[in-house]
């Protein structure tokens, strides 16, 4: 299991700057794609880090809600990834990237029926055997929903948890562009949500359009984390007490400097969350 500490996805341009500082970062995260090859640059900064660090590994490409099932190639090339790390964690994303052989470089949403139910089950179960260890399932970020979904969002995830004994992730960015895109409340998603299954939290940026049906926030991995969403961890963690919290940053890389200033920010909330704690027992 991850530390209940904040962590940050790592980026190869980071490499020197967290050699010579890593403090108040708990663990790092890698996407497992990049790391598919046999070795090279990627495999020695990755090694380096996983020898003095906690590391999840979060999948981008399984495509988890297709409908043409998994790709059992990629499958076994994450599988193996695994074995040579084994992180403390692996996750995927609860959408579809992927139509017969075309990868369509994105996570595209899934109506949620008990047919796509039945499907995504199949599929995590697919996945936890061929890598022999429990995954985590992210909810996604949303831009439209489907007319023929019968089963709300929070009741979907629990299900899926239920019937194949995956832990879930939160994103709470992405619970909050998606719940302003739909008009909904994310306090009100938040507290479906069975958080007694998360077993890590994901932090990242977002963009905001407006259009004029209203603002559509993009999850854009590219900018701080907003103010309302530090709010709504912060609720979190006064609930679920600490829990591990990834910062991502994908797009638009910042200096280390900054980075590391997002997961301590993180990292005093948990500490707060600790307090918390201790003090009600």
């Amino acid at each position: 299991m991850l530390p209940p500490l904040p962590g940050v996805g790592f980026k190869p341009d980071h490499f020197t700057a967290i050699r010579a500082n890593s403090a108040g970062i708990g663990f790092f995260e890698v996407h497992a794609e990049n790391y598919l090859g046999a070795g090279g640059l990627p495999h020695a900064q990755l090694a380096a880090l996983r020898a003095d660090h906690p590391l999840s590994i979060h999948g981008v490409g399984l495509s988890i809600g297709g409908n043409t099932g998994l790709d059992a190639a990629h499958l076994d090339r994450v599988s193996r990834l695994c074995d040579r790390y084994e992180p403390e964690s692996f996750s995927e994303h609860l959408a579809w990237s992927s139509h017969g052989a075309e990868y369509l470089n994105d996570l595209l949403p899934l109506p949620y029926t008990e047919e796509t139910l039945a499907l995504v089950c199949t599929h995590v179960d697919q996945v936890q055997t061929a890598l022999g260890r429990r995954m985590l399932l992210e909810n996604p970020a949303t831009y439209l929903r489907f007319a023929q979904s019968t089963i709300p969002e929070t009741e979907f995830l629990a299900e899926i948890a239920r019937r194949t004994g995956c832990g879930l992730l939160l994103d709470v960015n992405n619970v909050f562009v998606s719940c302003t895109n739909h008009g909904t409340d994310p306090r009100q998603w938040l507290a479906a949500f069975p958080l007694h299954l998360a077993g890590e939290i994901h932090l990242g940026g977002h963009d905001a359009e407006d259009l004029p049906s209203g603002p559509l926030l993009i999850d854009s991995h590219g900018a701080p984390v907003a103010d309302p969403v530090w709010a709504l961890y912060a609720e979190v963690i006064a609930i679920a007490g600490p829990l591990p919290t990834l910062v991502e940053w994908d797009n638009d890389l910042p200096a280390w400097p900054l980075l590391a200033a997002e997961a301590a920010r993180a990292g005093a909330i948990l500490a707060e969350g600790g307090s918390r704690l201790a003090r009600a027992s």
